[in-house]
């Protein structure tokens, strides 16, 4: 392998930075450094990376310092800087004219980065190039109550600003709400924008059928905005808290050319470079695979991509550090990721046909749960897994 001296900074904290450090570690047998909020979760003692809390990291002015003093320590090495949020990626995005010569950033310019990080945005670019995405009406709070919808409910609400809307926590705070009326729809409204936000809320009609119906599509697009590496993961169960809802809990990759085609398109048509991520559900009331939205980075289940034989951590490093071609590739292979126990995912994933498939899996052992990881061995950590593993039982039976 052609020795080239860099180093990984990545930015987070959770199953999303691990399961890149663990990428790195595992094909270039390095250390990265990460940077998070809190002393807590998958990151924290960690073996296999030097991990450092601050609470006040996603700041923009502790942010771009800790990147600046890191690229001075380091400066005869490339700084290779991979954000694991949205906050980070957005940081990164905005100050990469600010960063030191020796910091790689492999991210989109800001502009763009802010028009794909706003759902409405993306939903008008969505329509350009024809990828569906659901029914969809865009409130604002001038409107007030004093609005139609083109549809019924069940209504899916959500902010188009997600940076914006974590900024003003409330009692009652979700990452997404479904709700049956137009009482609870307008109730909803009214706490989000008493919260102090003021950019637009997306309300969508609902598709239905249940997690079994979502899929998720990790790409990789190199410096000249090449999609590279495409990734589609079946996603059979969720998490169902309020702050974790949506968060993938188990999925086996699968291919749909149809779908890989479509986006392939609209990521090239953009001039796109780095890791994107897709949410999409099936719709069975017309037959089409509908977006909710793109994260301008890898997604907190990347790992299901590495697992399967593409490291993610091995693409941005070949495309920026190498600077060597990159051959395109649609994972093809039929692999389970999982980040809770096996009882939780049989007991609540309800097609029998599917709860067969992962027994297969296991069988077979095309299984992975990324927060395992034999070189990351430690008493302290393992203990937190165990206990961060047996409160998916809790967690599961009082939110399904």
């Amino acid at each position: 392998m052609e020795k080239i001296k860099f180093v990984p900074l990545l930015f987070a904290g959770d199953i999303n930075v691990y399961s890149m450090a663990r990428a790195f570690h595992e094909i270039y047998g390095v250390r990265p450094f990460v940077f998070g909020k809190y002393p807590t979760g998958p990151c924290y003692e960690s073996k296999i990376m030097h991990y450092t809390a601050n609470i006040r990291i996603d700041r923009q002015d502790t942010f771009l310092a800790t990147v600046i003093r890191f690229a001075e320590e380091h400066r005869e090495e490339s700084v290779l800087l991979i954000g694991c949020g949205d906050r980070y990626v957005q940081l990164i995005s905005r100050n990469k004219d600010r960063f030191p010569a020796n910091v790689v950033a492999p991210y989109i310019d800001a502009d763009l980065m802010n028009q794909l990080i706003h759902k409405e945005q993306f939903y008008a670019m969505c329509e350009e190039m024809e990828v569906d995405y659901p029914d969809t009406f865009v409130h604002r709070k001038e409107m007030g109550k004093d609005f139609e919808l083109p549809f019924e409910g069940p209504f899916i609400i959500k902010p188009s600003n997600g940076i914006e809307y974590w900024e003003h926590p409330f009692a009652t705070q979700k990452k997404v709400y479904k709700e049956d009326s137009r009482e609870n729809l307008e109730r909803v409204l009214d706490q989000i924008y008493k919260s102090g936000y003021g950019d637009s809320i997306i309300i969508q009609n609902f598709i239905p059928g249940d997690d079994t119906f979502m899929r998720v599509l990790t790409c990789y697009s190199d410096q000249m905005g090449k999609v590279k590496l495409m990734s589609l993961g079946h996603v059979l169960l969720e998490e169902h808290t309020p702050h974790g809802i949506g968060n993938h809990a188990v999925i086996i990759n699968e291919r749909n050319e149809t779908i890989e085609s479509q986006f392939k398109n609209l990521l090239e048509g953009m001039g796109y470079v780095g890791f994107s991520n897709f949410d999409i559900k099936y719709d069975q009331r017309d037959g089409k695979y509908k977006v909710f939205e793109i994260n301008t980075r890898q997604g907190r289940s990347n790992y299901y991509v590495t697992g399967a034989g593409s490291n993610l951590a091995q693409y941005v490093v070949e495309d920026w550090i190498y600077k060597h071609p990159i051959d395109f590739k649609s994972v093809d292979c039929e692999f389970l990721w999982m980040v809770i126990p096996k009882r939780v995912a049989y007991k609540y994933i309800k097609p029998p046909e599917y709860k067969e498939q992962m027994k297969r899996l296991v069988r077979e052992g095309n299984i992975i749960n990324p927060l395992y990881y034999r070189p990351d061995n430690g008493l302290k950590r393992k203990l937190r897994l165990i206990k961060s593993q047996l409160s998916h039982y809790v967690k599961f039976k009082k939110y399904m």
